[in-house]
Order: C-alpha cells, then sequence, then structure tokens
C-alpha cells in the first residue's frame, strides 16, 4: 500500500469543474512528476466542498490549507512552494480577513459553524472509488442492517431518530417506510427523487457528484426494511457529473458483491437502476415522477391512494429524496439518539441549505435545525456585499415564500417555516437585499410555474396564468385598484383546488410578499413606484444638473441616443419618451451625476 505524505484534494463538482478545475488537477499532476513527487503527494479528485463562489477550490492536507481561486497558472507556485519548501501560498488563501493566520480548512467560519452529517464525504473522498467510501465507514450501515436487524428493526431505528422527508414537506421518514413495508405485494419497489428542480438548488446534486455510494447503500438498506428487490434513481439529465458517478458506484456496488443477487451472502436481492428525466419541474411531484419512470407523461395522480400504497407499476413504492437517503446509513451506525440530540423538538437533525442570490459566499451549507436565518447570512455567508442592507430570504423555491428582515432571528425548522408562510422545500435559499423588489420577485417565481405547469388541472393551469398576466401589469406600472385583491382571491382558490403539490404552492411567493411587503404592491398600483428602484417601467433615470460636468460620455454610451447636451456647454438631459432604462449611463458617467428615481 502507497503511503504518502501529502493529499492534495481537487473539487471537480459541478460548481469548480465549470471554472476549470479538472485542467488544475491535471496540472497538478504534471507538476508533481515534473518535480518528482507523484510518489510523495497524491491528488485526489472531490465533490463539492461547498464554496461554491470561490472555486476552484482545493485542500491540502495534512496542513488542511485551503486555496480558493486557483487557476491553472497557480499550480507551478502551489507545488514550488508548499509542496517542496512547505511554504503556504498566502496570496491564494481563502479570502477572509484573517486569512493568512489560517493553516486549516476547519478554522474557516464557513465551514467551522456546520454541522456534516448528510455532506459527510463531499469534499473529502473520491467519489468514483469505492474503496475511499468503504474506508470512511461506506456499506458497514448495510451490513450491520443485514447480519444483525430485522426489517423490524430497521423501521423502528428509523422512527425513533425522527427523520423528517428533506424533499419538501417534512413527512416522518420512518412512519413511510413502515406503510410501505405494511403493504402487502409480491413486488416493491424503492425509488430516489434525484429530480431537483427548484431555481438555485443543487444539493442533491452535489451529494450524487461527491458521495453516490451513500445512495446506494441506502437504497439497499430502504429495499430490505420494506421487503423490495429493485429501485430507481430519477436523475435530471442535466446532471451529466451526477449521473455518470452514479453509474460508477452502482456497478462497483455490484462488482463488490453490495448489489445484485445474495448480497453478502445473506440471501438477500436488490438491484438499482437509473432512470433520467428531461427537466421538467412537476416531476419532483411524487406521482409524477412515479408515472414518468413507467415511460408516460410526467403528470401527477390523484391522491389517496398514495405511492406506498399504490406507486410504481400500481405496486407499493417507497420514495424519498437524496438528502433523506443520505442521513439513513450514518443514523443506523450512531443510533437514533445521537440523531435526535442534534436540532429542534420537532425538527431534528440537520438540513442542507444551496445560498445563492445576494451574499458573499454563494455555497452549500449543512446546518443544525434551530439554527437562525441571521448565523446563516452574517455568521456562514459572509454577509451581504456592498454593505447593503438584509431585506428577505425565499426559502422553498417557488413553493415557498419569503422571510423578512424582521424574522432574521427565527429558528430554521420545518414548523417555523410554515408559521412564517414559507416551507423548508428541497432547501434552496435565495438571499436578498434592499435592492429587489418584492412584487418581481413574486412575478418571477410564478412565472416559472406558469411554465413548468403541466395542465392537467384548470386551477393551477389557468389560474396561475391569470396571477401572472395581473403581476406583470403591476411591474410594468399599469396596475389598477382592486388588483391586488383579485391576487389575493386568485391564489386562495389555486391553492384550494390545484391537483399536485406544484399548484397547490404555487401562489406561495405571492401570498408571503403580500402578507410582508404589502406596501410594495401599493406604491406600485397607487403611486406607479418602485420603491426599490427596480422595475423598470417605473424608473426615470435623470442627471443632476449641478454635478454633471458636460463631458458627454453618457451620451456617446448610450444605445438608444436618448442622451441629448453638448459637451461643455451645460448639463445633458435624459429624454425620458426615448430611454430604455438600461442603467448604461449610470455605470458609465464618472462623476455619478446620474441616478434612478
Amino acid at each position: 500500500m502507497q503511503i504518502y505524505r501529502a493529499h492534495v484534494l481537487v473539487c471537480c463538482g459541478t460548481g469548480c469543474s465549470s471554472n476549470k478545475s479538472e485542467e488544475v488537477l491535471r496540472e497538478l499532476e504534471k507538476q508533481l512528476q515534473e518535480n518528482q513527487l507523484q510518489h510523495e503527494v497524491k491528488v485526489v479528485r472531490t465533490g463539492c466542498l461547498g464554496l461554491c463562489q470561490n472555486g476552484p477550490n482545493i485542500v491540502v492536507y495534512p496542513e488542511g490549507t485551503m486555496y480558493s481561486m486557483v487557476k491553472v497558472e497557480d499550480v507551478e507556485e502551489i507545488v514550488s512552494e508548499h509542496l517542496l519548501k512547505g511554504r503556504i501560498v498566502k496570496r491564494l488563501l481563502y479570502g477572509e480577513p484573517e486569512a493568512e493566520g489560517i493553516r486549516s480548512v476547519d478554522e474557516v467560519d464557513f465551514f467551522k459553524r456546520q454541522k456534516r452529517i448528510a455532506l459527510r464525504n463531499c469534499g473529502i473522498i473520491n467519489p468514483e472509488n469505492i474503496d475511499e467510501y468503504i474506508a470512511f465507514d461506506g456499506y458497514k450501515a448495510l451490513v450491520k442492517v443485514l447480519t444483525e436487524m430485522k426489517p423490524a428493526d430497521v423501521i423502528d431505528l428509523l422512527k425513533k431518530s425522527q427523520l423528517r422527508g428533506r424533499g419538501g414537506a417534512g413527512f416522518p421518514t420512518g412512519l413511510k417506510w413502515e406503510f410501505a413495508a405494511k403493504a402487502e405485494s409480491e413486488q416493491k419497489y424503492v425509488c430516489c427523487n434525484a429530480d431537483e428542480g427548484d431555481p438555485g438548488a443543487f444539493m442533491d446534486r452535489s451529494i450524487l457528484e461527491g458521495d453516490p455510494h451513500s445512495i446506494v447503500e441506502a437504497m439497499a438498506i430502504a429495499g430490505y426494511a420494506i421487503g423490495a428487490d429493485k429501485g430507481f434513481i430519477y436523475i435530471r439529465a442535466e446532471y451529466p457529473i451526477a449521473v455518470k458517478r452514479l453509474r460508477l458506484a452502482i456497478e462497483q456496488a455490484k462488482e463488490y458483491g453490495l448489489l445484485g443477487e445474495n448480497i453478502l451472502n445473506t440471501g438477500f436481492n436488490f438491484d438499482l437502476e437509473i432512470r433520467l428525466g428531461a427537466g421538467a419541474f412537476v416531476c419532483g411531484e411524487e406521482t409524477a415522477l412515479l408515472t414518468s419512470i413507467e415511460g408516460k407523461r410526467g403528470e401527477p395522480r390523484p391522491r389517496p391512494p398514495f405511492p406506498a400504497v399504490k406507486g410504481l407499476w400500481g405496486q407499493p413504492t417507497l420514495l424519498n429524496n437524496v438528502e433523506t437517503y443520505a442521513n439513513v446509513p450514518p443514523i443506523i451506525l450512531n443510533g437514533p439518539e445521537w440523531f435526535t440530540q442534534i436540532g429542534t423538538e420537532k425538527s431534528k437533525g440537520t438540513k442542507v441549505f444551496a445560498v445563492g442570490g445576494k451574499i458573499n459566499n454563494t455555497g452549500l451549507v449543512e446546518i443544525p435545525m434551530g439554527t437562525t436565518l441571521r448565523e446563516v447570512i452574517y455568521d456562514i455567508g459572509g454577509g451581504i456585499p456592498n454593505g447593503k442592507k438584509f431585506k428577505a430570504a425565499q426559502t422553498g423555491g417557488p413553493s415557498g415564500g419569503c422571510i423578512p428582515a424582521s424574522h432574521i432571528d427565527t429558528p430554521i425548522d420545518y414548523d417555523t417555516l410554515v408559521e412564517l408562510g414559507s416551507m423548508m422545500g428541497s432547501g434552496g435559499m435565495i438571499i436578498m437585499d434592499e435592492d429587489t423588489c418584492m412584487v418581481d420577485i413574486a412575478r418571477f417565481f410564478l412565472e416559472f410555474t406558469v411554465d413548468e405547469s403541466c395542465g392537467k388541472c384548470p386551477p393551477c393551469r389557468i389560474g396561475t396564468k391569470r396571477m401572472l398576466e395581473i403581476l406583470n401589469k403591476i411591474t410594468a406600472g399599469k396596475g389598477e385598484e382592486g388588483d391586488i385583491e383579485k391576487l389575493e382571491s386568485l391564489a386562495k382558490n389555486i391553492k384550494a383546488a390545484a391537483l399536485c403539490g406544484l399548484g397547490q404552492t404555487a401562489p406561495n411567493p405571492v401570498l408571503s410578499t403580500l402578507r410582508y411587503f404589502r406596501d410594495e404592491y401599493e406604491a406600485h398600483v397607487r403611486e406607479k413606484k418602485c420603491p426599490a428602484g427596480s422595475c423598470k417601467a417605473l424608473l426615470d433615470y435623470v442627471i443632476d444638473a449641478e454635478i454633471c460636468r458636460s463631458c458627454g460620455l453618457c451620451a456617446k454610451e448610450c444605445p438608444v441616443g436618448a442622451i441629448e447636451g453638448e459637451r461643455k456647454k451645460g448639463p445633458f438631459v435624459i429624454i425620458q419618451e426615448k430611454c430604455i432604462k438600461c442603467g448604461t449611463c449610470i455605470e458609465k458617467c464618472p462623476f455619478e451625476a446620474i441616478s434612478k428615481k
């Protein structure tokens, strides 16, 4: 067995790969060869580290030194200085104020305030090597289940852990498994929802890219617990890296006798297949997903009966999402008491969030349930860029709602989010600052829902379209008295009458913004003004005559010739009828003489 004095972990998840981390990895291997270090230093391809905005990220162990935004041309210096001479390359350290003193990734605020369970192996192991997963207790839970536990024991353990589904409403996982186990049938199925269609969400993708074997193991355990011998992973085709690593994991598990017939000589049979989705948001809804696996158009079915009783091809089917499965092996190994010590009274464990929008540290975080929004935004996320004020956070994607700044210290768990008019959802979290128009945010999410509606039921197909028309009217400065009331009425009726979860939750962004930011709606309708200065149709770009130096740069750069005046002969003027409100003049004015009003 080869012993190395150092390991260099290179993030090769989607985010870092798009920033040429694979090229950085190849250059590292080349430089190590040239410096005859290939037998002393090992380069490891890993999944997502979480700090996506700062990629490509690499970590050098045993020091744990983290370098971010590494370019191919930086590699030679890292090898010559750090790996040859033992001197840290300070200019490439992850950019926190105290970065020069940081010697370990564990000391970085972004990481030290998290607790990783679902993400425990992401960014640490090579996801394409089953031996590395096994070295980190991989498949140990499966061995324990098959050799020491009865199916009912597994379900009882999950019920005691109080694990709730991480894909949406938070239904108790153990209870769902029990329903599927009690259903009588010769054929049962285990399915994994890896569709993940929320805008800005990439939690499940990152787990599958960084730790695919954890899902393979958990689904085999689920198959044993409910009496199923066949599983399907439904994943969108837009996740090529995740699909590739998942396929490889399944192949490796079969080679090791951890999937297939007579697993570990216990008489238990279980096999897995991958089904690719075409990117339909509605297929994240469980019955639509199962219909799609069957090869039909992905549309929801009425419930009951629920999938645990009548699911795939009419047979009892267990369906959980990626993050839910990722929690199963560590719960089995560490016990339910360990898990229930984390989180809040009714929401145990941790939750993974994909944090994006107006925040300095865009990326993937896993926090204990009960962590406040303030901690996520300021302690982990590094605050709002450019000193702007936090205004709201959107959680739960198009099905969720907006949490205003007044609730920034509310602990995050399933129940508190619902009380605030939002929901946990799969874990998307979009941060908004003072320049965000909440009416336009509601319009953006509703526009997405309208595009993604399958059209099966009239409340969703027609109702959301009517809501979007009203929102477009309001943000275009054409809102009328009564429009806000029509929005509310439509939203409540759609929630009550739509067939599936997509339609029932589609009005949430509108209802939550009306609840907390109604004054912005009223300003749009009554004053024809956008308080955030965001809706172009309600803005005027004006030049301050006292500040203008008549340089003419704004007129030169204006793409439609909407600015008139003569150089050095008095202030320039914007002709409002011609202005397309593109903002070019503000960007180009060296004297900050132009503003939005």
